[in-house]
C-alpha cells in the first residue's frame, strides 16, 4: 500500500496518517516473542506505514531495540521514528533481574533488570537520547517527546525544553514535542515554547473530546503538527462489552453504554467502529497522524484496512444527530 505522509506542524519531520506505536512489541501487559515484534513491524511497513513511535519507558528498552532492530531491515530515509525523554533506566541492583522476571514492571512484562528514574534535566535529556541512540543502532532521531511530564513541568520547560532545542539545532533530532495523556499542559507548551508536535493520547476521540476545548485550535494556529493516540481508549472503542476497559480500568456504565450506541450506528451504516474511531480525529486540522499501539502482523494489517474503510458523511451526521456527538465537533470532510 502506498503510504500517506503528512508534514509534522512546520519541521521537517513527515509521518504517515496511520502510525505504529511500539509498546505492544515492548511487552505491554503480555510478552510477544522477537519474532512477532518483527512481523508486526513487517507487516505495518508493508501497509503503508511509515512513522514508528517508542520509548524507553517501553519494556525497559525492549521496544526501542526491537524495533531498531526490525527496521533495519528497511532504508533510513524512508521512515521517520521518534521516542521519548524523561524517564532514565538504572540498573538494579545485582540479582533483581531473575528474581522478579515473572513481575509486571509498570505494566511492562520483562525482567526488572533496570528501574526508571524520573529525569528533566539538561543532562538526563541528553543521556536518554544517547541511550536511545544506542538501543535503536541509530545516529539520529526524527522526533523526540517530553513524555508524560506532568508532575516535573517547570523542570521539563526550564531544562529538558532547552536541551531537546540545543539537540534539534545539532542535527541529532529532527523535531522536537510533548507526549502526554491530557491536554492542559500541551497547550502550555505551545504557548511557552517552539515545539513543533504534540502527541495527544486518549484526549480526542469518540467518547472523549477534551483536547478540542484548547489545544487542538492552538496548535493549528501556531503550526504545531498533532498526532492522536489511544483512539480506542484502551479497548472500550475496539470492541465494547462488558469488562471493556476505558484509559486502562474499568469502562464506566454510562461509557459503555454510549459505546454501544456508537457501534449500533456505525453497522447501520456498514462501517466498524474501529474504523470511524480511527477516522475521527482528522476532522480537525491540525491533526497529522493518529497512533494505534500495535503488537501483531495481524493487529498492524487490521489497523491499515480500519483506516482506509470509507465512512460515509451520513454517518458523523447521525452521530450528532443522536447526541453521540457534540454538533460543533469538526468530522472529517468538514475540516477547513
Amino acid at each position: 500500500m502506498k503510504p500517506r505522509h503528512h508534514p509534522l506542524g512546520r519541521s521537517r519531520a513527515q509521518v504517515t496518517e496511520l502510525a505504529f506505536g511500539a509498546a505492544g512489541i515492548g511487552n505491554l501487559f503480555t510478552p510477544v516473542t522477537d519474532e512477532q515484534a518483527e512481523q508486526a513491524v513487517t507487516a505495518a511497513w508493508e501497509s503503508g506505514v511509515r512513522y514508528f513511535d517508542t520509548a524507553p519507558h517501553y519494556g525497559l528498552g525492549l521496544s526501542e531495540r526491537r524495533l531498531g532492530a526490525a527496521l533495519r531491515a528497511f532504508p533510513r530515509d524512508q521512515y521517520t521514528i521518534s521516542t521519548k525523554v524523561g524517564r532514565l533506566l538504572e540498573p538494579a541492583p545485582s540479582g533483581d533481574g531473575d528474581d522478579l522476571a515473572d513481575d509486571l514492571t509498570d505494566g511492562f512484562a520483562v525482567p526488572a533488570t533496570h528501574h526508571r528514574v524520573w529525569d528533566f534535566s539538561a543532562r538526563g535529556v541528553r543521556r536518554s537520547i544517547e541511550d536511545s541512540l544506542d538501543r535503536l543502532g541509530l545516529d539520529r532521531i526524527d522526533i523526540a517527546y517530553l513524555h508524560d511530564p506532568d508532575d516535573h513541568a517547570e523542570q521539563a520547560l526550564a531544562e529538558a525544553y532547552p536541551e531537546l532545542e540545543r539537540l534539534r539545532a545539532e542535527g541529532v533530532l529532527g523535531a522536537i514535542g510533548v507526549g502526554m495523556n491530557q491536554a492542559g499542559l500541551p497547550a502550555r507548551f505551545i504557548r511557552e515554547t517552539d515545539l513543533d508536535a504534540v502527541l495527544l493520547a486518549g484526549r480526542y476521540s469518540l467518547l472523549d473530546q477534551q483536547g478540542l476545548a484548547e489545544l487542538l485550535p492552538l496548535a493549528h494556529r501556531r503550526g504545531v503538527g498533532v498526532v492522536i493516540g489511544g483512539v480506542f481508549n484502551s479497548g472500550l472503542l475496539a470492541d465494547p462489552r462488558p469488562g471493556a476497559t476505558f484509559d486502562y480500568a474499568a469502562a464506566p456504565a454510562d461509557l459503555l453504554t454510549r459505546a454501544t450506541d456508537l457501534k449500533a450506528v456505525c453497522e447501520r451504516h456498514g462501517v466498524p467502529l474501529r474504523a470511524a474511531a480511527l477516522k475521527f480525529p482528522f476532522g480537525h486540522p491540525a491533526v497529522a497522524s493518529v497512533l494505534v499501539g500495535t503488537r501483531s502482523a495481524g493487529e498492524a494489517r487490521d489497523a491499515a484496512a480500519m483506516l482506509d474503510h470509507p465512512v460515509p458523511a451520513a454517518l458523523w451526521a447521525e452521530l450528532k444527530h443522536r447526541g453521540l456527538l457534540p454538533a460543533d465537533v469538526p468530522t472529517p470532510g468538514e475540516a477547513g
